[in-house]
C-alpha cells in the first residue's frame, strides 16, 4: 500500500507504507521526460542515472546526472529507466523496464527508506537492516491477520498469512522457502514466521488459563534456541550463522489449529567444530556449556578454559550483545520445556566435552620409523571417563587398529597424520551424531499429540548460491540443492503466468521455463548414459587405486561434450573444473572429494562406543556397521588385493548418495505444495545499517534467482493495466477516437490502441486486463507527459489572457469611479457653504416618512418573532401528544402484563402443590436408598477385609522381589567378569594364531628351498652323460621327494584351512615346532657344509642358515613374550621380508650355479673326478636327507594326527563358545535395547505377563468350556427354536393389535408435526449412544489383543531365558572340556567353570522364585478379579472404591517400578469397564421407568380418545338443538367453562410429558458426554499399541473365526429372546390396560404386593448368597451375559415405544388444542349473548348463524376424521346410558368424589405393588449384571464376542434408522398444525433446566405423571357427566324461562358444588378451578 488514507503514518507505519506525494509530484515526472535519463554502468555504485545528449552510431555521449560528466557508452550497455510513477514500487514485476539497473534501483531506494521488504513477482525479497525494526509487534500481526497480499505493504507476515489461508480454503499443503547468503537474515524471518503462525493458529486463544495456554506453540517456538545452539556460529558475515539448512513442517488439523510440527535438516558443517578462522567461533554450545557451566558441573564433565582446548582455535571469541552464560541457561530451560531430562542433558554435556578433549590428544613421531605414539595419555582418560570406554583399548585402537586384509585380520600401526586424521574424524561424527539425535528428541516432542494433521506448512530455511575462491564438495551440494529449488520456482512461475494468460484468453505459446536448468541438474545427478558428478564420485569410492585426479580425470571424459561442463586449463590444478550454473561459472576443486563423500571411521573406536557403559553413547553408535572403516580405505589406497575391494560393497552409503536421497524427499514434498519463496539479501559485509553496496546486491540477485525470475518476465507480457485504469490515464492519447456514451471498457482500449498504431506483438488483450511487454507503458508515459504539456501549456495560455482581461476591465470601473467620485466632490464643495442646503440637511432626519420606515421595520421583527414562537408552540405540543399516545399505550401495556402477571401466580401456586406432593415421594425413595446404603456398606466390609488380605500378600510378594532382584543383580555381576575372562582367552588365541602361522609360513619356505635344490641336482645329473644310472636313480628320488613334495603341499593346505580355528594347545604345538625347526637347521647345516665346496654359493647358504638361526632365535623370544607380540608384530614382518629377498637371491645364486655346472661338463678329467666326488658325496647327502625326511614326516605325520584332533576339537568348542558368546552379546543387546524401549511401558509388560501367565494356564479349561457350551447353545438353538414358532405366532396375534392401534393412531397424528424434529433429535441421541457402546467394544476388543500380544511377548522372553540356560550349560561342557586339553589355563577355566556353575545355580533359583511369583502373581490376579467384580456391583460406593483401588496401586508402587507402571494401566482400563458398565445399568433402570411412563402414556392416550369422542358426540347434540339455543345458552356457557379448564389440564399434561421427554433426552446427552469421554481415554491409551497388536491379530486369526462362529449362533438366539421379550412388553401394556379391573380386586393386589415383598426379601438374601459363592456364579455367567444383550435390545425396543408413547401423546394434546381453539370460537358469540339478555331474540339469528358456522367447520372436521366416525359412535351410545345417571349429578357428586379419592388410594397401592414387582426385576437384574459383569472381564480378552456385538449392534442401529425414516415421513405430514404449541414447549424446557439435578427424577416424574392423568380422566369423567346434564337442561330447556330467580337458583346450585369441591382442593387442584370459573360467573 502506498500510504494510508488519512495520510497520517506512525512510527511502525513508517517502514510498511510508502508516502507517494514526492514521487507523483510533477518536478520529477518533467525532470524525466525532458532529460531522457537512462542508466549506465558504475563500478562503485553498479549503476548511475545519466541523460542522452548524442548518438553516434553504435556509440553514445551521456551526461552524468550526479557531476554533469560526459562519458562515451555502448548502445548495449544502456539500460532504460523507468518513470517516476513506478519509484519505490512494492511489486517489481510491476516496472515497465524490468532490468538489472532498475530492481537495483528500486530495492536501493527502499531500503534507504526503510522498506526492507520488497516483492518480485513470485519473490518476496527481503534486505537486512542489520537494526531491530518496529514492524514485528502485537498490532503488526492483528494488522496483517487475514489480509490479501495487495491489500498491505509486503512483509513476511503477509507471505505467512496467505499461505496459511491458501491452506485451509484450498485444503492444499503450503511451503515458504527462506534463501540467501550467511548473514542475509534467513534465520530471523523463519523465526518471524513461526512466531505470526504461533500467534494466529494457536489452539489455546479462548483459554482463560495461563498456565497450559500454548503448550505446543511454546515448544514451538523453543525448539529454535536448541537448534541454534548446536547448529549456529558466529562467522564473519554473521554473528548467528546457521551452519545447517531445515525444514520446518508445522501440521495444522481442518479448524486450522496447530497440532504438531517436524523439523528436518541438511549439510551440517560438522567440520566447524575442530577447525575456525581466526576472528569465528565453533558451533555455540561450546563456549555456552564453558562458561556457563557452575562448579559441580564443572567437575563432572571435566571442563578446563577456553585456551586450553586445540580445537577452539582462537580462544574465546565473544558475540557483540550476548552473554554466552545467560544462553547456556536459556538453552538448558529450552531443553526442559522440549521434555528433555536431567540424564539427557547430562549426556549431551558430556558429549560436547568429550569432543573438545578429544582436540587435546596429541600424537609424537617415533624415532626409528613413522608410526605414531602417545607420549600422554591425560587426555585420553578424560575422553574415556566421558564417553564410559577402557582407555587400555581406546588408545590401541587409535594406534594399531585392526583391519582385515583379505581374509586375514592383522594390526597396523598409524602413523602421526593417521592418527590425528582419525581423531578429528572421530569427533565430526560424534558431533553429528549428536546433533542428529537432539534433532529427532526435538522432533518426537514436537509431535507428541495424537490429533491428526490434515495440512501442513513448511519452512526451509537453507544457505543459497555460493561462488567462493575455492568451492569444494560442500559448495556442489548447496548449488545444486539452489539449482533443484531455482527448477521449482520457474516451473511455479511459467504455471501460474500460463493460469493467468489462460484466464484472459490471450494467444501465448506455452514454455516452460523450469526445463532450462535441466541440463545442470543431469550433469550433476544423472546415474548413467553418461553417469553425472555425484555418480561418479560414487563410483570412484568403490575402486581401489581411486583417487582425486582420477575422478576429475574419468569426469572429464564422460562429461567432456555437456554444455554446462567445461575442463580446466593445462596450467591450473588437476583436481579442478567448471559448471554452468544459472548464476554464473563456479569452478569447483575435486581435493579430499573422496574421502569427503566416504566419511571415514575408526571402526575399531566405534565399536568401543557401541559396547560404551553409558547407554546414551551406546544408543548413539548402534548403527556402527553402517559406517566406512579402516579396512576400506586400505583397500582404496593398497593395491594389492583388488578383488576384495568389493566385500562390503551395499554395506554403506555415501555422503552423496545420503544427500541425493533427502534432497529428492525434500523436492518431491515441495512439489506437492503450493510454495512462497522468500529471498534474503546481504546489503555489505560490515553489518553496518543504512549502506547498500551494489556489486554485491547484484550478485546475490543473480544468485537467488531473482534476475531470472525477470528474465522470464521479460519472455512474456510483465505489464497488466485494467481497462478502466489504462482507459482513464491513457485516453487523452486518442482524445477523438472514442465516440461519446457508453462503450464496454475492452472495446474502448482495442480502439485506442488501434488508434495508437502499436505494434500487434508489443500487447495482448485480455477478457479484463490489457497486457505489455516490457518498456511499452513507458514509451505510452513519454507520449502521455508530451500530451499533456501541451495541454498545459494551452490552459496556461488561456488562463493567462483571461486574467490579464479582467485586470483590465477592473482598471477601467476603476477610471469610471474616479470619474464620478471627483464631479461629487465638485458638487459638494459648491453646495456646503448655501445655507439652504444646510437648512434641508437638518429638517430631513425630523420628517415621519423616515420614521415609518423605521416603524415598519420593528413590525416585521415582532411578527417573525411570533412566527417562530407559534412554530415552537406547535411542535411541542405534537411532542407532548406522542407522548401521551405513548403513556396511554404503556399503560395499557402494563395492565396487560399484570394480568399475565397474576396467571402466572396462579400458576406457580399450582406448581408449588405439586412440588410438594413430589417432595413426599422423593423421600420415600430416599428412605429405600438408605436402606440399600446400608446393605452396601456391609458388602463393604467384607471387601476391606479381603483387601486386608490382598495387602498381605502384596508385601510377602515385595518382600521376594526385593530378593530376586538381589539375586539378579549377582548374576549380572558374574557374567560381566565371565565376560571378560572370556574375551581375555580369546584374545591369547588370536595371538597365538597369529604366531602359528608366522611359523607355519617359515616352514613352507625351507621346503621349497629343499625342493628347489633337489630339483637342482637332478636337472644336473641329466646334463652329464657318463653318469646317466646315477641320473636315474637321482630322477627316482626326485619323483619320490616330489610326491612327498605334494603330501606336504596338501598338509600345508589343510593347516591354511584350519590356522583360524586354531585357539587352543599353542605351547604344546610351539614346542613341537621347535623341534623341526631343529631338524631343519641341522638339515640346513649339512647343505650348507656341502654347498661351501660349491664355490661362492656355499658362503652364502651359511649367511642364509645362520640368519634363519637368528630368525629363529627370535622367534623363540617372541614366544617367550607373548604380552608384546603385538608390538614386535612389525618387526617379524620385515624379517619375513628379508627372508624373501634372500630367497630370491638363493635363486639367482642358483641358477649361476647350473650355468657354472654346465660349463664344468666340458672341462678336464680332474674336474670330472671332482664331479664325480661330488656327486658321490651329493647322494650321500640325498641318503641323509631321506632317511630325515622319512623320520621328518613320520614326526610330521604324528604331529598332524594330534594337531588335527586339537585342532577339530579346539574348532568345536571355539565355535560353540564364540556361538554362545554370539548369543549372549545379542541376548545381552537385545535385553539393554529392550530395557531401554521398555522403561517407558514396563508396567504395561509386568502386568500384562501376570494376566497372560493365568490366561495361559486357562486357556484349554475355557476351550473346554467352550466347546460344552457350543453344545448346551446347539440345545438351547433347538429349544429356542420351538419358542420361535410360538412366539412368532403370538408376535402375529401383537401385530394384528398393533395394527388396529396403528390405525387409530393415523387418524390422531393427522394434528402434529411440531415435535417430530424433537423425536429425530431424540433418535439421532440413541443412535449415536449405539455407536459409543460399539466403540467401547471395539477397545475392549483392541485391550484384549494387547494382552494377547504381551502374552507372545512373554512367551518369547521364556525362550530367549531357556535358550540362555542352554547356552550356560553348552559353555559349562566347553569349558571343562578346555580345563582338560589346556593345561596352561587351568587356573583361569576352573574359575570359570565354578562361576558358571554359581551362574547356573542362581538362574535355577532364580527361575524357581520366577514360577514362585508367577503363581503368587496368579493368587494374586484372582483374587484381584474377585475385589474388581464386587466393586462393579457397588453403585452408590464407586467412587470409595475407586479410591480403594488407587491405594492399592499405591502400595503396588513398591514393586518393581515395571510392574507398578502396569498396574496402572490395568486399572485405569479396569474403571473405564466400571464406568461403561455403570452407565449400561443406569440405562436399564431409565428403560425400564421409560416403559413404565410409555404403558401410562397409552392408557392416557385412549382416555384421551374417549373425551374427545363425548366432546364430537356433544357438538353434534349442539347442532341438532340449535333451535333450543336461546334457552339453552347458560348450559352452553357451563360447557364452555368445562371445556376451558379441560383445554389446561390438557395443558399441564403437556408440559409434564414434555418434562419427561427433556430429561430422557439430557440423561442420553449426558451418557453421550461419558461415553466420549471414555471413547478419548480408551484412543489415547490405546493408539500406541496398535502397531504391536496388528501382527498379533493374524496369530489369532483363526481362533477368532471359530468362536465368531460359535458366538454368532448365540447372538441369534439373543434376536429370539429379544422377540420374546417384546412380546411379553406387549403383555404388560394390556394388564396395564386392565388397571380399572385391577382396581376392583383391590385386596388380592396387597396379597400379592406382601407376597412380592416376601420375594424380594428372598432374592436380596439370595443376592448376598451369590455374592459368598461367586465362584459357583461363574458357570452361569454367559447365559447371564445373554440375558443382557437382549436387555440392551429391550432398551432400545422400550426407547422405541416411549417415543411412539410420545407421538400418540402430541397427537392428542395438538387434537385437544384444536378442539379448544374451535370452542372458544364458537363460544364468542355467546359471550355477547349473555350481555344482552334483554334482546336476545333479535340476536337469536346471529347466533343460529354462528352455529351454521360452527356446523360447517365442524363438517370440515368431520371429513378429516371420518375413519374416527365409528369410535365416535360407540362413544355416542356409551354417552346415551351415561346421560341417564347424569340427572341426579348434584346429589352424585360427593359420592363420586369420594370414589375418586378411594381410586387414587387404590392407584397408589397399584403403584406400590408395581413399585415393588419393578424392584424385585431391578434386583434380579443387577444379579445378572453383577454375573454378567465377571463374564464381561472375561469375554473382554476375547475378540469374537466383540466383532459379534458390533454386528448386532449395526444391524440394530439399521432397524432404528428405518424406524425414524418410517416416523419421520409420518411426522412431516403434522407441521402445519402445531406451531402454537412450540413456544410453550420452549418455556417448559427451560422449566425444566432447574429441576434437573437430581439422579433419579424419572421414576418421580413417572408417578407424577400417572397422578395427574388419573386426575385428568376423572375430571373428564365429571365433565362429561356435566355435558350429559347441560344436554339433558337443553331439552328440558323449553319449560324453563330466563328469569332473575331462575339464575340465582343456579348460582346456588353451583355454590354447592364449589363448597363440596372445596374440601379436596388440595387433591384436585384441576377441579377447583373448573368449579371456581362456574362460581365467578
Amino acid at each position: 500500500m502506498a500510504k494510508k488514507a488519512d495520510g497520517a503514518l506512525s512510527e511502525d507505519e513508517k517502514f510498511l507504507f510508502l508516502d507517494k506525494n514526492f514521487i507523483n509530484s510533477p518536478l520529477a515526472q518533467a525532470d524525466w521526460a525532458a532529460k531522457k535519463l537512462v542508466w549506465v554502468p558504475s563500478e562503485k555504485q553498479g549503476f548511475e542515472a545519466a541523460s542522452i545528449k548524442e548518438e553516434r552510431g553504435d556509440e553514445v555521449v551521456v551526461e552524468l546526472a550526479e557531476n554533469g560528466k560526459k562519458v562515451t557508452i555502448n548502445k548495449d550497455d544502456i539500460q532504460k529507466m523507468n518513470p517516476p510513477k513506478f519509484s519505490k514500487v512494492e511489486d517489481m514485476a510491476e516496472l515497465t523496464c524490468l532490468n538489472e539497473a532498475s530492481v537495483l534501483h528500486n530495492l536501493r531506494e527502499r531500503y534507504f527508506s526503510g522498506l526492507i521488504y520488497t516483492y518480485s513477482g513470485l519473490f518476496c525479497v527481503v534486505v537486512n537492516p542489520y537494526k531491530m525494526l518496529p514492524i514485528y509487534s502485537e498490532k503488526i500481526i492483528e494488522m496483517y491477520k487475514g489480509k490479501k497480499r495487495h491489500e498491505i505493504p509486503p512483509h513476511i507476515y503477509s507471505i505467512a498469512d496467505n499461505a496459511y489461508r491458501n491452506m485451509l480454503q484450498e485444503r492444499e499443503d503450503q511451503s515458504i522457502l527462506c534463501t540467501g547468503e550467511s548473514g542475509a537474515g534467513k534465520t530471523e524471518n523463519t523465526k518471524k514466521v513461526i512466531q505470526y503462525l504461533a500467534v494466529i493458529a494457536s489452539s489455546h486463544k479462548g483459554k482463560k488459563e495461563t498456565s497450559i495456554t500454548g503448550e505446543l506453540e511454546k515448544q514451538l517456538l523453543q525448539a529454535n534456541p536448541i537448534l541454534e545452539a548446536f547448529g549456529n556460529a558466529k562467522t564473519i558475515k554473521n554473528d548467528n550463522s546457521s551452519r545447517f539448512g531445515k525444514f520446518i513442517r508445522i501440521n495444522f488439523d481442518v479448524t486450522g489449529y496447530i497440532v504438531g510440527a517436524n523439523i528436518e535438516t541438511y549439510l551440517l558443517e560438522k567440520s566447524r567444530c575442530i577447525r575456525q578462522a581466526k576472528i569465528e567461533r565453533a558451533f555455540h554450545i561450546f563456549y555456552y556449556l564453558l562458561a556457563g557451566a557452575g562448579e559441580q558441573q564443572r567437575k563432572d564433565l571435566l571442563l578446563e578454559g577456553f585456551g586450553d582446548y586445540r580445537f577452539l582455535m582462537a580462544g574465546h571469541v565473544p558475540v557483540p550483545g550476548a552473554s554466552d552464560s545467560e544462553m547456556f541457561e536459556e538453552t538448558l530451560e529450552a531443553m526442559s520445556i522440549m521434555g528433555f531430562n536431567e540424564e539427557e542433558q547430562t549426556g549431551i554435556l558430556k558429549i560436547v566435552s568429550s569432543v573438545l578433549q578429544l582436540g587435546n590428544i596429541e600424537f609424537k613421531k617415533e624415532r626409528n620409523n613413522d608410526q605414531a605414539s602417545m607420549p600422554d595419555n591425560t587426555a585420553a582418560q578424560k575422553v574415556c571417563h566421558l564417553l564410559g570406554i577402557n582407555v587400555t583399548d581406546f588408545t590401541r585402537a587409535i594406534l594399531t587398529p585392526r583391519i582385515k586384509v583379505g581374509r586375514e585380520v592383522v594390526q597396523k600401526a598409524q602413523t602421526k597424520e593417521q592418527a590425528d586424521f582419525a581423531v578429528e574424524a572421530l569427533a565430526k561424527a560424534k558431533y553429528d551424531r549428536l546433533f542428529k539425535w537432539i534433532l529427532a528428541r526435538v522432533n518426537k516432542a514436537l509431535d507428541k499429540t495424537k490429533r491428526q494433521g490434515a495440512s501442513f506448512l513448511g519452512i526451509l530455511d537453507i544457505a543459497g548460491f555460493e561462488i567462493f575462491e575455492v568451492n569444494s564438495f560442500e559448495q556442489l551440494c548447496i548449488n545444486f540443492t539452489n539449482e533443484k529449488l531455482q527448477q521449482l520456482f520457474n516451473h511455479t512461475m511459467f504455471i501460474l503466468e500460463q493460469e493467468e494468460y489462460k484466464r484472459e484468453g490471450i494467444e501465448w505459446n506455452f514454455i516452460d521455463f523450469g526445463l532450462d536448468l535441466q541440463p545442470c541438474i543431469e550433469l550433476i545427478e544423472r546415474p548413467n548414459n553418461p553417469p553425472g558428478i555425484l555418480a561418479l564420485l560414487d563410483e570412484e569410492c568403490w575402486f581401489p587405486k581411486a583417487t582425486d585426479t582420477s575422478f576429475v580425470e574419468k569426469l572429464c571424459s564422460e562429461q567432456a561434450n555437456h554444455p554446462k561442463f567445461q575442463k580446466p586449463k593445462q596450467l591450473k590444478d588437476k583436481t579442478e573444473f567448471f559448471v554452468f550454473h544459472y548464476a554464473g561459472q563456479v569452478n569447483y576443486n575435486a581435493s579430499e572429494w573422496l574421502t569427503k563423500n566416504m566419511d571415514p571411521l575408526n571402526d575399531n573406536v566405534t565399536a568401543l562406543l557401541n559396547n560404551s557403559s553409558s547407554p546414551y553413547v551406546a544408543d548413539l553408535w548402534k548403527d556402527v556397521d553402517r559406517i566406512v572403516g579402516l579396512d576400506q580405505m586400505t583397500k582404496m589406497s593398497d593395491s594389492s588385493a583388488p578383488s576384495a575391494s568389493k566385500t562390503k560393497k551395499g554395506m554403506f552409503r555415501t555422503v552423496g548418495q545420503l544427500y541425493k536421497e533427502s534432497l529428492t524427499k525434500l523436492m518431491t514434498t515441495l512439489r506437492n505444495t503450493n510454495p512462497n519463496f522468500v529471498r534474503c539479501i546481504i546489503p555489505n559485509h560490515e553489518k553496518r545499517s543504512g549502506k547498500l553496496d551494489a556489486n554485491l546486491v547484484l550478485e546475490q540477485l543473480r544468485c537467488n534467482g531473482v534476475l531470472e525470475g525477470i528474465r522470464i518476465c521479460r519472455q512474456g507480457f510483465p505489464n497488466r493495466v485494467l481497462f478502466q485504469e489504462f482507459r482513464q490515464r491513457y485516453e487523452i492519447l486518442a482524445a477523438g477516437s472514442i465516440p461519446k456514451g457508453f462503450m464496454d471498457g475492452k472495446q474502448a482500449c482495442a480502439i485506442m490502441i488501434k488508434a495508437l498504431e502499436l505494434d500487434p506483438n508489443l500487447y495482448r488483450i485480455g477478457q479484463s486486463k490489457i497486457f505489455f511487454r516490457t518498456g511499452v507503458l513507458a514509451h505510452l508515459e513519454e507520449e502521455r507527459d508530451m500530451k499533456v504539456t501541451v495541454v498545459i501549456i494551452s490552459f496556461q495560455a488561456q488562463a493567462r489572457g483571461h486574467l490579464a482581461r479582467k485586470a483590465f476591465a477592473k482598471r477601467q470601473q476603476q477610471l469610471t469611479a474616479m470619474k464620478v467620485i471627483q464631479r461629487n466632490c465638485a458638487a459638494y464643495l459648491k453646495l456646503r457653504n448655501w445655507q439652504w442646503w444646510r437648512l434641508f440637511t437638518k429638517v430631513k432626519p425630523l420628517l415621519q416618512v423616515t420614521r415609518q420606515e423605521e416603524e415598519m421595520h420593528l413590525k416585521e421583527d415582532e411578527l417573525h418573532r411570533t412566527k417562530e414562537l407559534q412554530q415552537k408552540t406547535e411542535t411541542e405540543l405534537k411532542d407532548l401528544s406522542q407522548k401521551h399516545t405513548q403513556l396511554v399505550e404503556e399503560k395499557n401495556l402494563l395492565q396487560e402484563q399484570l394480568q399475565a402477571e397474576t396467571e402466572l401466580y396462579a400458576e406457580a401456586e399450582e406448581m408449588r402443590i405439586r412440588l410438594s406432593a413430589k417432595k413426599q415421594e422423593l423421600e420415600e425413595i430416599l428412605h429405600e436408598m438408605e436402606a440399600r446404603i446400608e446393605e452396601e456398606e456391609e458388602r463393604n466390609v467384607v471387601l476391606q477385609g479381603e483387601k486386608k488380605k490382598m495387602q498381605q500378600q502384596m508385601q510377602e510378594l515385595e518382600e521376594q522381589l526385593e530378593e530376586e532382584e538381589d539375586a539378579r543383580q549377582k548374576l549380572q555381576l558374574e557374567k560381566v567378569t565371565a565376560e571378560g575372562k572370556i574375551k581375555k582367552l580369546e584374545d591369547e588365541v588370536l595371538i597365538m594364531d597369529d604366531q602359528n602361522n608366522k611359523l607355519q609360513k617359515e616352514k613352507k619356505l625351507l621346503e621349497e628351498r629343499i625342493g628347489d635344490l633337489s630339483t637342482n641336482m637332478a636337472e644336473e645329473e641329466e646334463k652329464s652323460k657318463n653318469l646317466t644310472k646315477l641320473k636315474n636313480k637321482h630322477e627316482s628320488m626326485i619323483s619320490e621327494l616330489e610326491v612327498r613334495l605334494k603330501k606336504e603341499e596338501k598338509a600345508r593346505q589343510e593347516l591354511d584351512k584350519g590356522k583360524r580355528k586354531l585357539e587352543a594347545e599353542s605351547n604344546d604345538l610351539q614346542e613341537q615346532i621347535a623341534d623341526l625347526q631343529a631338524q631343519i637347521a641341522e638339515l640346513k647345516a649339512q647343505l650348507a657344509k656341502k654347498e661351501e665346496e660349491l664355490q661362492n654359493a656355499l658362503g652364502r647358504l651359511e649367511d642364509e642358515t645362520a640368519q634363519k638361526n637368528n630368525a629363529l632365535k627370535k622367534i623363540r623370544e617372541l614366544e617367550g613374550h607373548i604380552s608384546d607380540l603385538q608390538e614386535d608384530l612389525d618387526s617379524e614382518r620385515a624379517a619375513r621380508n628379508k627372508a624373501e629377498k634372500y630367497k630370491r637371491d638363493l635363486g639367482e645364486e642358483l641358477e649361476a650355479l647350473k650355468s657354472e655346472l654346465e660349463d664344468t661338463l666340458d672341462s678336464t678329467a680332474t674336474q670330472q673326478e671332482l664331479r664325480t666326488k661330488r656327486e658321490q658325496e651329493v647322494t650321500i647327502l640325498k641318503r641323509a636327507l631321506e632317511e630325515e625326511s622319512r623320520s621328518h614326516e613320520a614326526q610330521m605325520q604324528e604331529m598332524r594326527q594330534k594337531q588335527t584332533q586339537a585342532v577339530e576339537e579346539l574348532t568345536e568348542q571355539l565355535e560353540q563358545s564364540k556361538r554362545v558368546k554370539a548369543n549372549l552379546d545379542k541376548a545381552k543387546q537385545a535385553l539393554e535395547k529392550e530395557n531401554g524401549e521398555l522403561a517407558r511401558d514396563v508396567s504395561s509388560l509386568s502386568q500384562a505377563k501376570q494376566e497372560v501367565e493365568h490366561k495361559r494356564k486357562k486357556l484349554e479349561g475355557q476351550l473346554t468350556d467352550l466347546q460344552a457350551k457350543y453344545n448346551d447353545g446347539e440345545k438351547q438353538k433347538a429349544e429356542l427354536g420351538e419358542r420361535v414358532s410360538k412366539l412368532s405366532n403370538e408376535l402375529d396375534s401383537v401385530t394384528n393389535l398393533l395394527n388396529e392401534a396403528e390405525g387409530k393412531t393415523i387418524k390422531l397424528n393427522k394434528d402434529v408435526s411440531s415435535l417430530s424434529s424433537q423425536l429425530q433429535d431424540t433418535q439421532e441421541l440413541l443412535s449415536e449412544e449405539t455407536r459409543m457402546k460399539l466403540n467401547v467394544t471395539t477397545r475392549m476388543r483392541q485391550v484384549e489383543e494387547e494382552r494377547n500380544t504381551l502374552q507372545e511377548q512373554l512367551d518369547e522372553e521364556v525362550e530367549a531365558k531357556r535358550n540362555v540356560e542352554r547356552n550356560i550349560s553348552t559353555l559349562n561342557i566347553q569349558l571343562s572340556d578346555s580345563k582338560k586339553k589346556l593345561e596352561e589355563f587351568v587356573s583361569s577355566v576352573e574359575l570359570l567353570e565354578e562361576g558358571k556353575k554359581r551362574l547356573q545355580r542362581d538362574l535355577e533359583a532364580a527361575n524357581t522364585q520366577f514360577e514362585e511369583k508367577a503363581s503368587a502373581y496368579d493368587k494374586l490376579e484372582k483374587t484381584k478379579n474377585r475385589v474388581q467384580q464386587e466393586l462393579e456391583d457397588l453403585i452408590v460406593d464407586l467412587d470409595n472404591q475407586r479410591q480403594l483401588v488407587s491405594n492399592l496401586e499405591k502400595k503396588q508402587k513398591k514393586f518393581d517400578q515395571m510392574l507398578a507402571e502396569e498396574k496402572c494401566i490395568s486399572n485405569k482400563y479396569a474403571d473405564e469397564r466400571d464406568r461403561a458398565e455403570a452407565e449400561a445399568r443406569e440405562k436399564e433402570t431409565r428403560a425400564l421407568s421409560l416403559a413404565r411412563a410409555l404403558d401410562e402414556a397409552q392408557v392416557s392416550r385412549e382416555e384421551l380418545e374417549r373425551i374427545n369422542k363425548q366432546l364430537r358426540t356433544e357438538m353434534e347434540d349442539l347442532v341438532s338443538s340449535k333451535d333450543d339455543v336461546g334457552k339453552s345458552v347458560h348450559e352452553m356457557e357451563k360447557s364452555k367453562r368445562a371445556l376451558e379448564t379441560q383445554v389446561e389440564e390438557m395443558k399441564t399434561q403437556l408440559e409434564e410429558l414434555e418434562d419427561e421427554l427433556q430429561a430422557t433426552e439430557d440423561a442420553k446427552l449426558r451418557l453421550e458426554v461419558n461415553m466420549q469421554a471414555l471413547k478419548a481415554q480408551f484412543e489415547r491409551d490405546l493408539q500406541g499399541r496398535d502397531e504391536q497388536s496388528e501382527e498379533k491379530r493374524r496369530q489369532l486369526g483363526k481362533q477368532v473365526r471359530e468362536l465368531e462362529t460359535e458366538l454368532e449362533d448365540e447372538r441369534k438366539q439373543r434376536v429370539l429372546v429379544g422377540t420374546a421379550k417384546k412380546k411379553l412388553e406387549g403383555d404388560l401394556k394390556e394388564m396395564e390396560g386392565q388397571l380399572e379391573a385391577v382396581t376392583k380386586g383391590r385386596d388380592e393386589a396387597i396379597k400379592q404386593l406382601r407376597k412380592i415383598q416376601g420375594q424380594v426379601k428372598d432374592f436380596q438374601r439370595e443376592l448376598e448368597d451369590a455374592c459368598n459363592a461367586r465362584e459357583e456364579v461363574l458357570a452361569t455367567a454367559k447365559e447371564s451375559e445373554k440375558k443382557a444383550k437382549s436387555l440392551e435390545a429391550e432398551l432400545m425396543q422400550l426407547q422405541e415405544d416411549l417415543a411412539a408413547a410420545e407421538r400418540a401423546r402430541k397427537q392428542a394434546e395438538a387434537e385437544r388444542d384444536e378442539l379448544a381453539d374451535e370452542l372458544s370460537s364458537n363460544t364468542s358469540g355467546k359471550s355477547a349473548i349473555v350481555d344482552e339478555k334483554r334482546r336476545l331474540e333479535a340476536k337469536i339469528s346471529a347466533l343460529e348463524e354462528e352455529l351454521e358456522e360452527e356446523q360447517s367447520s365442524m363438517e370440515m372436521l368431520n371429513d378429516r376424521l371420518k375413519k374416527a366416525m365409528q369410535q365416535t359412535e360407540q362413544l355416542n351410545n356409551e354417552l346415551a346410558s351415561e346421560r341417564s345417571t347424569s340427572q341426579k349429578n348434584e346429589s352424585a357428586r360427593q359420592q363420586l368424589e369420594r370414589q375418586n379419592k378411594e381410586l387414587k388410594a387404590k392407584l397408589q397401592e397399584m403403584e406400590g405393588a408395581i413399585k415393588s414387582k419393578f424392584k424385585t426385576s431391578i434386583t434380579s437384574l443387577e444379579a445378572k449384571v453383577q454375573g454378567l459383569e465377571e463374564q464381561l472381564e472375561q469375554e473382554a480378552r476375547e475378540k469374537q464376542a466383540s466383532v459379534k456385538g458390533l454386528r448386532q449392534k449395526e444391524k440394530k442401529l439399521k432397524d432404528m434408522l428405518m424406524q425414524v425414516e418410517d416416523e419421520r415421513k409420518q411426522a412431516e405430514q403434522y407441521k402445519d398444525q402445531a406451531e402454537k404449541a412450540n413456544a410453550r414447549v420452549k418455556q417448559l424446557k427451560r422449566q425444566l433446566e432447574e429441576s434437573e439435578e437430581e439422579a433419579q427424577r424419572i421414576t418421580a416424574a413417572r408417578r407424577k405423571l400417572q397422578r395427574e392423568l388419573d386426575e385428568a380422566t376423572e375430571s373428564s369423567e365429571a365433565m362429561s357427566r356435566e355435558v350429559a346434564a347441560l344436554k339433558n337442561k337443553l331439552r328440558r330447556g323449553n319449560e324453563v324461562s330466563f328469569s332473575a330467580p331462575r339464575r340465582g337458583g343456579g348460582g346456588g346450585g353451583r355454590r354447592g358444588v364449589i363448597e363440596a369441591g372445596g374440601s379436596d382442593e388440595e387433591a384436585d387442584g384441576h377441579d377447583r378451578d373448573f368449579n371456581g370459573t362456574k362460581a365467578s360467573e
